[in-house]
């Protein structure tokens, strides 16, 4: 194909894809739950970190979370107390367990106290063509606070060659706007043209069969390139293509 049937195609797949239907089967659908910003942001961030594994259990286990935040994620958040966090014993979604959760907590605690909230961390560093340094400098703030070296591993970092996908993910969920009902699109201190493409195995396997990507590693140096091409095709929303990368390879057997 050439870049006019390319990009005539993965539009295609775009639109087939970015439908209220895809929430159905997606992480998506937690912070779909809530109505509340806060809610809706916090929920997207606690979800998205345990998004990897089987999709069941995703979110089986996302659910799980949210009824032990007394489905009110940002009241708990700014107002519970060491004792609270009791009731998270034995929370484990593959090698994220309590330890990992009850940081999270605390740290998202610190966060809405002391930081103005996630999209204020996360749009401080966020340039108009990149968020790979905000994702970085996030990292810092969200372990200012005491916490088990283990638990560092569940924050990825663009700088130390991660292509973090499940915050790439998240924020595509926070800043893009379409209007079709997937995204929220509610952070405005980011723009769309500035997100990278949630890169799993998936998505990468497509993008390579598509010549969109020629790196072998989901690493950050495929990232940049897979934004790189993906800005060629769209340089205001490129990460819409994640819906056609992704929905063809976990849908699409036979592709």
């Amino acid at each position: 194909m050439n870049k006019k049937e390319l990009r005539d195609f993965l539009d295609f797949k775009v639109a087939q894809y970015n439908q209220p239907e895809f929430i159905e089967t997606d992480p998506i659908q937690i912070p779909h739950l809530f109505s509340k910003k806060e809610d809706i942001e916090i929920s997207g961030f606690l979800t998205a970190t345990i998004a990897w594994g089987n999709r069941k259990s995703i979110l089986n286990n996302a659910r799980k979370l949210m009824e032990l935040l007394d489905m009110s994620p940002h009241d708990f958040v700014l107002n519970f107390k060491e004792e609270d966090l009791a009731r998270f014993d034995g929370f484990v979604h593959r090698t994220f367990n309590d330890i990992d959760l009850k940081y999270f907590l605390t740290s998202l605690q610190n966060i809405y106290l002391h930081h103005g909230g996630l999209e204020e961390v996360f749009g401080k560093h966020a340039t108009p063509t990149s968020t790979q340094n905000s994702i970085h400098e996030f990292k810092k703030v969200f372990f200012e606070l005491p916490h088990s070296k283990r638990t560092q591993k569940h924050v990825s970092d663009p700088l130390k060659n991660s292509a973090a996908k499940r915050i790439n993910m998240y924020l595509r969920w926070m800043v893009r706007n379409d209007e079709k009902g997937v995204d929220f699109g509610f952070w405005k201190d980011i723009l769309p043209a500035a997100l990278s493409c949630p890169l799993d195995v998936h998505s990468g396997n497509i993008a390579r069969k598509l010549g969109l990507l020629k790196r072998k590693q989901n690493d950050a140096k495929a990232l940049a390139e897979l934004d790189k091409n993906l800005r060629k095709l769209d340089k205001k929303d490129p990460v819409k293509y994640d819906f056609a990368l992704f929905g063809i390879g976990a849908f699409e057997k036979d592709f």
